[in-house]
Protein backbone atom coordinates (compact mmCIF):
# COMPACT_ATOMS: atom_id res chain seq x y z
CA UNK A 1 0.00 0.00 0.00
CA UNK A 2 2.88 2.04 0.72
CA UNK A 3 3.73 2.00 -2.90
CA UNK A 4 1.00 3.13 -4.17
CA UNK A 5 1.38 6.58 -2.31
CA UNK A 6 5.04 6.70 -3.32
CA UNK A 7 3.85 6.36 -6.84
CA UNK A 8 1.04 8.99 -7.44
CA UNK A 9 1.26 11.19 -10.40
CA UNK A 10 -0.73 14.01 -11.92
CA UNK A 11 -1.33 14.63 -15.41
CA UNK A 12 -1.06 18.23 -16.17
CA UNK A 13 -1.72 20.11 -19.52
CA UNK A 14 -0.41 23.18 -20.60
CA UNK A 15 -1.11 24.94 -23.31
CA UNK A 16 1.96 27.50 -24.37
CA UNK A 17 3.95 28.27 -27.54
CA UNK A 18 7.38 27.44 -25.66
CA UNK A 19 7.60 25.67 -22.54
CA UNK A 20 9.71 27.60 -19.65
CA UNK A 21 10.67 26.97 -16.48
CA UNK A 22 7.90 30.08 -15.48
CA UNK A 23 5.21 28.46 -17.39
CA UNK A 24 5.42 25.39 -15.55
CA UNK A 25 6.06 27.23 -12.03
CA UNK A 26 2.65 28.84 -12.86
CA UNK A 27 0.80 25.90 -13.87
CA UNK A 28 2.11 23.97 -10.60
CA UNK A 29 1.30 27.21 -8.65
CA UNK A 30 -2.15 27.46 -10.31
CA UNK A 31 -2.67 23.22 -9.62
CA UNK A 32 -2.09 23.44 -5.99
CA UNK A 33 -3.95 27.07 -5.32
CA UNK A 34 -6.86 24.33 -6.61
CA UNK A 35 -6.15 21.57 -4.51
CA UNK A 36 -6.34 23.93 -1.35
CA UNK A 37 -8.98 25.50 -2.31
CA UNK A 38 -10.92 22.11 -2.83
CA UNK A 39 -9.75 21.01 0.54
CA UNK A 40 -11.19 24.07 2.29
CA UNK A 41 -14.92 23.41 0.96
CA UNK A 42 -17.09 21.39 3.44
CA UNK A 43 -17.98 18.06 2.35
CA UNK A 44 -21.74 17.54 0.72
CA UNK A 45 -23.85 14.20 0.20
CA UNK A 46 -23.43 11.87 2.64
CA UNK A 47 -21.23 12.17 5.42
CA UNK A 48 -20.23 11.10 8.78
CA UNK A 49 -22.12 12.37 12.01
CA UNK A 50 -19.07 13.74 13.27
CA UNK A 51 -18.54 15.72 9.84
CA UNK A 52 -21.79 16.74 10.16
CA UNK A 53 -21.80 18.26 13.98
CA UNK A 54 -18.37 19.74 13.41
CA UNK A 55 -20.14 22.37 10.70
CA UNK A 56 -21.64 23.71 13.27
CA UNK A 57 -25.05 24.87 11.52
CA UNK A 58 -27.23 22.30 13.70
CA UNK A 59 -28.35 18.79 13.37
CA UNK A 60 -31.90 17.12 13.21
CA UNK A 61 -32.79 13.33 12.39
CA UNK A 62 -35.57 11.06 11.14
CA UNK A 63 -35.76 7.17 11.82
CA UNK A 64 -36.37 5.13 8.70
CA UNK A 65 -37.39 1.80 9.38
CA UNK A 66 -37.22 0.42 5.61
CA UNK A 67 -34.47 -1.88 5.14
CA UNK A 68 -33.77 -0.73 1.49
CA UNK A 69 -31.61 2.70 2.22
CA UNK A 70 -29.88 2.96 -0.80
CA UNK A 71 -33.49 4.32 -2.73
CA UNK A 72 -33.38 7.31 0.06
CA UNK A 73 -29.95 7.63 -0.41
CA UNK A 74 -30.16 8.33 -4.29
CA UNK A 75 -33.15 11.12 -3.94
CA UNK A 76 -31.24 12.87 -0.99
CA UNK A 77 -28.15 13.06 -3.36
CA UNK A 78 -30.79 14.23 -5.58
CA UNK A 79 -32.04 17.32 -3.89
CA UNK A 80 -28.78 18.13 -2.35
CA UNK A 81 -29.41 17.39 1.48
CA UNK A 82 -26.35 16.84 3.59
CA UNK A 83 -26.57 13.33 5.80
CA UNK A 84 -25.41 11.17 7.85
CA UNK A 85 -26.59 7.77 8.13
CA UNK A 86 -26.69 5.39 11.72
CA UNK A 87 -27.73 2.23 11.95
CA UNK A 88 -29.66 1.30 14.97
CA UNK A 89 -28.01 -2.01 16.68
CA UNK A 90 -30.98 -3.29 18.73
CA UNK A 91 -33.57 -2.11 16.27
CA UNK A 92 -33.69 -2.75 12.26
CA UNK A 93 -33.93 0.86 11.52
CA UNK A 94 -31.81 4.17 10.59
CA UNK A 95 -31.88 7.31 11.92
CA UNK A 96 -30.75 9.81 9.50
CA UNK A 97 -28.73 13.16 10.48
CA UNK A 98 -29.34 15.91 8.47
CA UNK A 99 -28.37 20.12 8.68
CA UNK A 100 -31.14 22.12 10.05
CA UNK A 101 -31.26 24.43 7.43
CA UNK A 102 -31.79 21.29 4.77
CA UNK A 103 -34.85 20.84 6.67
CA UNK A 104 -37.39 21.27 3.63
CA UNK A 105 -34.92 19.55 0.69
CA UNK A 106 -35.17 16.41 3.53
CA UNK A 107 -38.95 16.67 3.10
CA UNK A 108 -39.30 17.28 -0.28
CA UNK A 109 -36.47 14.12 -0.72
CA UNK A 110 -38.60 11.86 2.17
CA UNK A 111 -41.95 12.54 0.42
CA UNK A 112 -40.53 11.21 -3.07
CA UNK A 113 -38.85 8.62 -1.30
CA UNK A 114 -41.82 6.97 0.73
CA UNK A 115 -43.69 7.47 -3.10
CA UNK A 116 -41.27 5.79 -4.76
CA UNK A 117 -41.32 2.77 -2.25
CA UNK A 118 -45.03 3.15 -2.29
CA UNK A 119 -44.94 2.57 -6.56
CA UNK A 120 -42.17 -0.35 -5.92
CA UNK A 121 -44.71 -2.09 -3.29
CA UNK A 122 -47.92 -2.29 -5.39
CA UNK A 123 -46.04 -3.16 -8.57
CA UNK A 124 -44.96 -6.22 -5.85
CA UNK A 125 -48.35 -6.91 -4.87
CA UNK A 126 -49.54 -6.76 -8.38
CA UNK A 127 -46.70 -9.09 -9.87
CA UNK A 128 -47.89 -11.48 -7.00
CA UNK A 129 -51.43 -11.45 -7.86
CA UNK A 130 -50.83 -11.74 -11.69
CA UNK A 131 -48.33 -15.06 -10.65
CA UNK A 132 -51.36 -16.81 -8.89
CA UNK A 133 -54.13 -16.02 -11.33
CA UNK A 134 -51.48 -17.60 -13.98
CA UNK A 135 -50.78 -20.28 -11.84
CA UNK A 136 -54.35 -20.91 -11.22
CA UNK A 137 -55.30 -20.90 -15.07
CA UNK A 138 -52.54 -23.47 -15.90
CA UNK A 139 -53.25 -26.00 -13.24
CA UNK A 140 -56.32 -27.65 -14.45
CA UNK A 141 -54.73 -28.16 -17.67
CA UNK A 142 -51.34 -29.58 -16.32
CA UNK A 143 -52.45 -32.91 -16.37
CA UNK A 144 -53.24 -32.98 -20.50
CA UNK A 145 -49.53 -33.07 -21.25
CA UNK A 146 -48.95 -36.36 -19.58
CA UNK A 147 -51.90 -38.40 -21.00
CA UNK A 148 -51.29 -40.18 -24.28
Amino acid sequence: MQEDIDHRAVALVINTTKMTGRALKSAITKYLAHCRQKAKAPPTGRQTVRELVGQGQGVTNIEITDGNIRSFERVARKYGVDYALKKDREKPRYLVFFKAKDADALTAAFEEYTARSARREERRNTRREHRRETRTLTRPNAHRGLER
